[in-house]
């Protein structure tokens, strides 16, 4: 099953991919979610940003969701601290040349346990939530369990959804997905958790406290016995304490993941996958795209992030490295020689470097040819401030070969 495109007329490139028309993309009103996913380590954070505040900036009203940010990036949108509540970020262009006027950006960084708390807290009594906020299973379950954060960023993607279409606070909401090992996992995640809250081993440390006394048959009491000695005998109470107190929210659980799962399948919902001009990062791209495409997700393209930039000039490598394997030889001859030798050899290595990534990118295309993309150059340093979200910005809505 083929994945759904969720942009506007796509842009041209001398290319063999399409290129996405990223402000066709932002500026439709048809589109309220744009979820960057990928990778650990491509730039989803940076995109996702870069996104927002130019989405901001023609007009539309932003809220963009971040996963651990690094410190300069929260810095970059002048917010010192990010945290489970939008906060605005001020200084946005309204007025320059091509922009619209009456766009708003607020940012925050997923909370994993609050969100976590706050799902319990909106669908149990105070009592029973507090018997399970205290208990040391669910702390340890909220903060460190294999999925948890990906399913709270999706629960908290929900939580804002909800709110904005009650209120009409935001009209579009950027999500940057969690670092997981595998880009996979960010879609696993979710059914993951819901099965394990709601699976048999569960089931099978609530029956004492449910049923009568005859299931704590000799088979049952074997295997808490090993149990006990397996994990110990108070994390064995804490875990059948917290089921017990978790049992009615069980099902809640599974229905949230498939309403959230509907949420990502939505035609108001877009999917970019990032990825860096790698082999491995384009072959989890790949992987990506196929999944999305299974699971009939909308995907609006791929970006190629921190390309290497092209070399100044005309000369090809192999021209490069001739004259300066010509210029070494003269080296005596000439003071300048030498350096100017040294400078053409760079200037081989970044031909050869662009060349081998827009052959990466050529075979990704060919692989996926219906799959449009744009490759944003990689920038002489980090990204600091709103200046810099801009640029990033700006590039990812240039067409580049």
């Amino acid at each position: 099953m083929k994945s759904r495109t969720r942009v506007g007329p796509l842009a041209t490139t001398n290319g063999t991919a399409p290129a996405i028309d990223v402000d066709a993309l932002l500026d439709d009103r048809g589109t309220g979610i744009i979820v960057c996913c990928g990778s650990g380590g491509v730039g989803k954070t940076t995109t996702s940003a870069a996104l927002a505040l130019r989405a901001a900036e023609r007009g539309r009203r932003v809220v963009v969701l971040t996963i651990d940010p690094a410190k300069r990036l929260a810095q970059s949108m002048g917010i010192e601290q990010l945290d489970n509540t939008p906060r605005p970020v001020t200084g946005l262009r309204t007025n320059a040349k091509g922009n619209r006027k009456g766009g708003s950006l607020d940012a925050m960084m997923l909370d994993m346990k609050r969100t976590f708390d706050e799902v319990v807290e909106s669908q149990a009594t105070s009592e029973k939530a507090k018997q399970i906020l205290d208990n040391p299973f669910y702390v340890a379950l909220s903060s460190s369990f294999a999925g948890t954060q990906e399913y709270m960023a999706m629960e908290k993607l929900g939580q804002i959804h909800a709110a904005a279409q009650a209120d009409g606070t935001y009209d579009l909401i950027v999500v940057d997905t969690p670092p997981s090992r595998s880009a996979l996992d960010f879609l696993d995640a979710p059914e993951r958790l819901s099965s394990f809250l709601d699976g048999r081993f569960i089931r099978l440390l609530l029956a004492p406290a449910k049923g009568p006394a005859k299931l704590m048959s000799a088979g049952f009491g074997i295997i808490t016995g090993a149990l006990n000695k397996i994990i110990g005998a108070q994390v064995l109470r804490d875990m059948q304490t917290f089921v017990a107190a978790f049992d009615t929210l069980f099902g809640g659980f599974r229905q949230r993941a498939q309403k959230t799962f509907e949420l990502l399948q939505a035609d108001g919902t877009a999917f970019l996958v990032v990825a860096a001009p790698e082999p491995d990062a384009l072959r989890e791209a790949a992987y990506f795209v196929e999944r999305l495409g299974e699971e009939s997700m909308p995907l609006a393209g791929l970006i190629v992030n921190r390309a290497s930039p092209e070399p100044r000039g005309h000369l090809s490598a192999d021209e490069a490295m001739a004259a300066s394997t010509r210029l070494r030889q003269r080296a005596d001859e000439s003071p300048t020689a030498s350096l100017t030798a040294g400078l053409l050899r760079l200037h081989a290595d970044q031909a050869r470097m662009v060349e081998r990534e827009a052959r990466l990118r050529e075979r990704f295309a060919a692989a996926h040819p219906q799959v449009p993309t744009a490759v944003v150059p990689a920038l002489a340093g980090d990204v600091h401030d709103l200046a810099g979200l801009r640029r990033v910005g700006e590039l990812l809505a240039t067409p580049r070969p």
